[in-house]
C-alpha cells in the first residue's frame, strides 16, 4: 500500500455511497468505512498508522499500490458531486500530505497522460525529419 487517503463523510446516501465506491475500483483501489479505521488497514506497521491514530466518527481508508493521481482524481470528482465526502489527510509513498496537497495531487496529469505526452514528444523530431525528407522530391515535382 504506497498511498492512503483518509477521508470522512457524515450523512452520505446510498447513491453517492455507491458510486464513491465504484469511482475507487476504477481507479484500482479500494476503500474502507468504519467508526475504527486502523483496523482496516491490512499491514500493522504502516506509515499511515500514525495519522489513523485518535479518529472519531465515520470515517473511510481508500488506499491503492499502483497509481495515487488515480485515486486522488476519483475521489476529489466524487467529492465534487456531494458534500458528504470531505478529506482528513493522507500518506503517498510513507509521507503525509494534507489536504491541499491531495487536491494538488488530483490536479496532475495521470501516468498514462505523462507517457503519451513524452512519447509525442519523443516521436515529434523524428516526424519533422520524415516530413522534410519527403518534401524534397515533392517540391522538385
Amino acid at each position: 500500500m504506497s498511498t492512503v487517503i483518509l477521508t470522512t463523510f457524515q450523512g452520505i446516501t446510498v447513491e453517492h455511497d455507491t458510486k464513491l465506491r465504484r469511482a475507487v475500483q476504477a481507479a484500482a483501489a479500494s476503500i474502507r468505512s468504519s467508526r475504527t479505521p486502523s483496523r482496516n488497514l491490512p499491514a500493522l506497521a504502516h506509515p499511515a498508522e500514525g495519522v489513523l491514530k485518535n479518529l472519531k466518527g465515520t470515517n473511510s481508508i481508500a488506499y491503492t499500490d499502483t497509481d495515487p493521481v488515480a485515486l486522488a482524481k476519483a475521489l476529489t470528482k466524487v467529492r465534487q458531486g456531494s458534500s458528504f465526502v470531505q478529506f482528513k489527510s493522507g500518506v503517498v509513498e510513507g509521507r503525509v500530505i494534507s489536504i491541499a496537497e491531495i487536491q494538488q495531487l488530483a490536479t496532475m496529469p495521470s501516468k498514462d497522460e505523462l507517457i503519451s505526452k513524452i512519447m509525442f514528444l519523443l516521436n515529434a523530431p523524428a516526424q519533422r525529419i520524415a516530413a522534410t525528407l519527403n518534401a524534397l522530391p515533392r517540391n522538385l515535382a
